[in-house]
């Protein structure tokens, strides 16, 4: 008996590491770092949500505390107007998580005060196929003063690290299974 649930749980764990590798669904935090909240520029979502894909079966994470915001989803024309003559769905109680489950232009805004205003709105277009975070960008260190024999470094090249839960459930697979050989 305890042969069998070794090698169930071993099963399990193997299981999981094989599910964690063929995930390719992307989460897409809202703002990144800033969160869904009052931006600084009226084109910090717009500027957020340019380099991205958005596929369908990613999901759309818009981090707030209910209260100080809520995500109305609406047309074209309200999204432009700023205006709730066609609602499509509110929610209230942050944070709110979306599944892009359909292809097409999805508009959304904080509709309390003058948020959507002021630029708290967000225009996404959801594409068949995988979604992405944006291209890798490079970017040079500028230096610090300006002597000619010193070469400016070369440009560093940043990557999403949207993989990193992919790899920490492999590793916690990988440790489980070898756990269970000990056990």
């Amino acid at each position: 008996m305890t042969k069998m649930k070794i090698t169930l749980f071993m099963l399990a764990a193997i299981a999981g590491c094989l599910m964690m590798g063929s995930v390719s669904a992307m989460t897409h935090i809202v703002g990144g770092g800033h969160g869904w909240r009052l931006p600084d520029n009226q084109t910090f979502f717009e500027e957020w949500a340019k380099p991205r894909t958005f596929g369908v079966g990613d999901r759309l994470v818009f981090p707030y505390r209910p209260g100080s915001n809520n995500v109305v989803q609406i047309d074209k024309k309200d999204f432009e107007d700023c205006t709730q003559k066609n609602v499509i769905d509110m929610y209230y109680l942050g944070p709110t998580i979306l599944d892009l489950n359909d292809t097409g232009d999805f508009y959304y805004y904080c509709g309390i005060g003058k948020h959507c205003e002021v630029g708290q709105k967000l225009h996404i277009k959801v594409v068949k196929g995988e979604g992405s975070s944006g291209s890798p960008f490079a970017f040079q260190i500028a230096p610090i003063h300006s002597v000619s024999d010193i070469p400016a470094p070369a440009p560093i090249s940043i990557t999403s690290s949207a993989s990193s839960v992919q790899n920490f459930g492999m590793v916690f697979g990988l440790l489980a299974f070898l756990l269970s050989l000990f056990t």
